[in-house]
């Protein structure tokens, strides 16, 4: 179950063009069964029609302080009590000054005041404005009063200008408050995972693949969402569930997660490669059901593409981690993995009976340039919890390693 279903979240809309986008982050919240109430500013409404917000979430749309029929309940104090999680998307300059400055100028404002759910704010703006001494100083103001700011990104704006200042995408900041406004070694970071098998056709009815449950991939993918990352997860075909606040991108052969996961790269600051990918596909295969006759079946199998290698020949790539899971001469093979393909972790693994694949625990070595940390064996969930505080630590050395 959703950590957001039945919880009451108040969405305020301000005055900025990515106000178009907030009708998504509604149909989102809903969709993990969430009970969403909006108000809009006056300004917003110049941009979104408050028709629009009440067609998505089924419920009046509030937006004048003034509205008599409300006010005679006091409608801002029963909005402010009703609320579990205030959520401003987007969140204005403007609106944020005035929260900074413990202002009631609207609706909205004088909620903010009056409730004592937490509060989140995904901020948008142009990227001067963003940049601002007295914008970053009211930010400042707001983080230290536990005012959570869930962005912003950067990138190209409807004034033309490209920089910090866009608001986050809807299913970002969604799987933002999935996390129940956890923090951790890596808020504000992007992590891509990959996990699973891969299939790869002989027929239309038969496919190489391999053991891979995708177990260890799906609970790296947990542990960096809890850790503070927002994680996008390419899985092969596996029964799974999506882990919680994780965006999730299904694919089957090498080739669709090789694609997938290119696509997404520019998003990653750390890329964890935790899928059993296929190294050779079939040449070509059949568009039939191939029959048996023969006693013996050849079939012709080709590399396919390099995942890992590719993401970590990358220039202005992110940070790499592999995995390898072997059958012999352990730290060996991953060393010679590490050094061969030029990562900057690799995380080893014994492939036995009740160990690795399909087994809920494991066990692992983690190696970089110059060091290892041995883990024992655990169960995947706290395994992967490990990993990423390791993962994390040689991150941070690796920023400040390239600031310097």
């Amino acid at each position: 179950m959703s950590e957001l279903a039945g919880r009451h979240v108040l969405l305020g809309v301000t005055g900025s063009i990515a106000a178009y986008k907030s009708p998504d982050i509604v149909r989102r919240l809903k969709d993990q069964g969430a009970e969403v109430r909006v108000v809009l500013t006056a300004s917003a409404e110049k941009l979104v029609s408050p028709t629009v917000f009440q067609a998505v979430s089924g419920e009046p749309v509030r937006g004048d302080i003034w509205d008599e029929q409300a006010e005679a309940a006091m409608g801002h104090i029963e909005l402010a009590r009703w609320a579990d999680q205030v959520l401003i998307a987007p969140a204005t300059a403007n609106l944020i000054a005035q929260l900074a400055a413990g202002s009631a100028e609207n609706l909205l404002s004088t909620i903010c005041l009056a409730t004592e759910a937490p509060i989140a704010l995904a901020p948008a703006m142009n990227q001067a404005m963003w940049r601002d001494p007295a914008t970053q100083n009211n930010c400042e103001v707001l983080r230290n009063r536990n005012v959570r700011l869930i962005g912003p990104d950067e990138g190209s704006q409807a004034c033309g200008d490209v920089g910090p200042g866009r608001m986050s995408e809807p299913v970002d900041i969604v799987n933002r408050l999935l996390r129940g406004g956890a923090t951790g070694p890596f808020e504000g970071q992007t992590i891509l995972v990959s996990a699973g098998p891969t299939r790869e056709a002989i027929d239309p009815v038969r496919f190489v693949s391999n053991r891979s449950s995708g177990k260890m991939g799906f609970a790296m993918a947990r542990a960096a969402a809890d850790a503070g990352a927002s994680v996008i997860l390419v899985a092969g075909p596996v029964n799974l569930p999506t882990p919680p606040g994780v965006e999730r991108i299904d694919v089957e052969t090498t080739q669709q997660m090789f694609d997938a996961a290119m696509e997404q790269i520019d998003k990653a600051d750390i890329y964890i490669g935790a899928a059993a990918i296929s190294d050779y596909r079939p040449r070509k295969a059949a568009t039939q059901k191939i029959k048996k006759s023969a006693d013996t079946f050849t079939l012709e199998m080709v590399k396919s593409p390099d995942l890992l290698a590719s993401i970590s020949a990358l220039d202005d790539g992110p940070f790499t981690v592999g995995f390898a899971a072997e059958t012999e001469k352990l730290e060996e093979h991953a060393q010679s993995k590490l050094e061969r393909k030029q990562l900057d972790m690799i995380i080893a693994n014994l492939v036995g009976e009740n160990i690795c694949f399909d087994a809920d625990d494991n066990e692992a070595v983690v190696l970089w340039s110059g060091g290892r940390e041995a883990l024992p064996r655990l169960s995947k969930s706290e395994l992967a919890r490990r990993l990423v505080d390791v993962i994390a630590g040689r991150y941070r050395h690796a920023k400040s390693a390239s600031a310097a």
